[in-house]
């Protein structure tokens, strides 16, 4: 399934770091299945499942004040935060975006070693082999879902957000609803 939430938060933040709307919708769905209320087993939290580290240096280089790791479950928070990491990652590994995803899954550090070892990168610029599973499988998850939002959403991301994510948030709750109901048997 791959559904749209949070467009003005999207293409509003996208455009302010220079990223491809379809990008970060794919990241969304790939990372949290656009539930905003979602954390993960590493303490992940939100759309675009921050950590909190870089939660915490995201909101001080761009000010937001008050910050607390529950302001990572509302969207426009989160994906702001999400949008000016993967542009850091952008600038760190020069807009290549294996090494860019392969950094958001894994962090900057490890693909750094990886670019630096022989067994991982033949010419210390691109990734010939990518040592944790996890990570490969997450590059060809966010590659395929950003062709598909791209050939479905073409048209429809300049249109303005309405109630398309309150009916994200609805769809979910009701998942869960099914999913406890379905437990409980």
């Amino acid at each position: 399934m791959f559904p749209i939430g949070y467009k003005d938060f999207i293409n509003k933040y996208s455009s302010e770091y220079n990223l491809d709307p379809f990008l970060v919708a794919a990241i969304i769905n790939v990372e949290s299945k656009y539930n905003k209320d979602v954390t993960s087993n590493k303490n992940a939290r939100g759309l675009m499942q921050i950590g909190p580290q870089t939660g915490e240096w995201g909101a001080s280089e761009l000010d937001i004040q008050n910050y607390s790791h529950e302001l990572l479950f509302n969207p426009e928070t989160n994906i702001r935060i999400g949008t000016w990491y993967l542009s850091q990652l952008n600038k760190e590994f020069g807009y290549d975006l294996d090494l860019v995803l392969a950094a958001y899954n894994a962090g900057s550090g490890n693909v750094q070693k990886w670019l630096d070892n022989i067994e991982y990168s033949h010419d210390g610029a691109e990734l010939t082999n990518i040592p944790f599973k996890e990570t490969e499988e997450y590059l060809k998850k966010v590659n395929f879902n950003y062709n598909v939002y791209k050939s479905l959403y073409k048209y429809y991301m300049e249109k303005p957000d309405s109630i398309n994510s309150l009916y994200i948030d609805v769809i979910i709750i009701i998942k869960g609803y099914v999913k406890k109901f379905l437990q409980s048997m």
